[in-house]
């Protein structure tokens, strides 16, 4: 099989296509043709060294979405397949051409939902319902802030979270993508450039949970929340540190929740792919590239100018 790899950390030209031996299934495993996966932030940590890695060399890839090679544990030759947890499969990750993947970590994905699709959503959804219902505990009526909305998992619990029937505050750097949040169904779009976000929240009645996948920004979320609400640490796109009142933070008995390394339940994952397939949401994909092209994939994520997520496909 083909996979592109990295033997040595580095810039993104380190990742090449390389022939690797077919993985071979272990007793609990389903053998897979992948035929999308998508880039994440983490894909560039563990590149450039960052992220150590368990051995090099190494094949990224978080999610990956394919068709069954061989009958297995209740799946069948020829299903589509999607999985969240790709880094767990023999083989490599996503960006494996063919993988070994345990079968209580797929789902099926449902007549009218392309394999892009099923990738795009991935882990950016899994990781987006677990904040948003497991953790969260989000009921309908209640007021909702997720940071950097544009962002894979932002724009998809944008959209759960409205499916839920919750009133949605997200956050944007630009009008252009703001007006691309508004048609996502978010309630109010803050432009953390021009506007102050906590004030904002608290004119509207205050947020009772906020998805924060921001980390530096931890602050400005305790000054945002309304009495007794919930804080989902679920990632830090500005950085690992921040600086708090405590005091207001024990005033307002805002509780904090670290999410790790956050996904939902196969069963969720599921619901959310039925969701896809009735067009109640929609996985955002800013472009789709050959996985080939892996190294400009991790310069355009590194730029910052992807709407959404990028998609590698697997050429036949």
């Amino acid at each position: 099989m083909k996979a592109v790899q990295f033997a040595r950390t580095g810039a993104p030209d380190v990742l090449q296509v390389q022939e690797a031996p077919d993985p071979v299934p272990g007793s609990n495993d389903v053998l897979i043709d992948v035929k999308a996966t998508t880039v994440n932030r983490l894909d560039l940590f563990q590149r450039d060294g960052s992220r150590p890695v368990n051995a090099l060399p190494f094949t990224p890839g978080l999610e990956a979405a394919g068709v069954v090679v061989q009958d297995a544990h209740g799946f069948r030759a020829g299903e589509h397949v999607l999985t969240s947890k790709a880094l767990a499969a023999k083989g490599g990750g996503g960006y494996a051409s063919r993988i070994a993947a345990p079968a209580s970590h797929l789902v099926r994905i449902p007549d009218g939902v392309s394999f892009e699709e099923a990738a795009a959503a991935g882990l950016a959804a899994s990781t987006a319902w677990g904040s948003l219902f497991d953790l969260g505990r989000l009921k309908a009526g209640e007021r909702v802030l997720i940071w950097a909305g544009s962002s894979g998992v932002g724009s998809m619990a944008i959209q759960l979270a409205k499916h839920t029937g919750a009133w949605v505050a997200t956050t944007a750097s630009s009008e252009e993508r703001a007006e691309f949040l508004r048609k996502l169904g978010a309630d109010l779009v803050i432009n953390h450039r021009q506007q102050n976000i906590a004030k904002t929240l608290q004119d509207a009645g205050g947020a009772n949970l906020v998805i924060e996948l921001v980390s530096s920004t931890l602050q400005t979320s305790l000054e945002a929340c309304a009495p007794d609400a919930r804080i989902i640490l679920i990632g830090n796109l500005g950085g690992q540190q921040a600086t708090v009142d405590t005091q207001a933070w024990r005033l307002k008995r805002v509780v904090v929740i670290g999410g790790g390394q956050l996904t939902t339940s196969t069963e969720n994952e599921h619901q959310i792919l039925q969701l896809i397939a009735q067009k109640a949401i929609t996985p955002l994909i800013a472009q789709t590239l050959p996985v080939a092209k892996a190294a400009e994939a991790h310069r355009l994520l590194a730029a910052g100018k992807p709407q959404g997520k990028i998609v590698l496909t697997h050429q036949a």
